[in-house]
């Protein structure tokens, strides 16, 4: 409990600290190098290509969280299977 004149009652809860998840970072280099090369690419990219230069996977899944590119599936029958393709297309807001 306080302690003074006037004070009683529990403490309040002390204010959060801002932590490296809430400070704003930087821009980040991969995210803007993806959308460069989505945004050159008519048809948009495969996930395959992404990962060819080097985008992870999460990366891919943050830029399509964050309303910067949309991901489509694509059936394709490829030697008598058929086979799900992903496509990553840039958004006017990735833009």
């Amino acid at each position: 409990m306080q302690s003074g004149p006037g004070l009683t009652g529990p403490e309040p809860p002390p204010l959060p600290c801002p932590t490296l998840t809430t400070v704003a970072a930087g821009p980040k280099p991969d995210r803007r190098r993806a959308l460069e090369l989505l945004a050159a690419s008519r048809d948009g990219c495969t996930e395959a290509i992404m990962l060819a230069h080097g985008f992870t996977v999460e990366l891919m899944v943050d830029l399509c969280i964050a309303g910067l590119a949309i991901a489509t599936v694509e059936r394709m029958v490829v030697g008598g299977r058929t086979v799900d393709i992903v496509r990553l297309k840039i958004t006017e807001a990735g833009r």
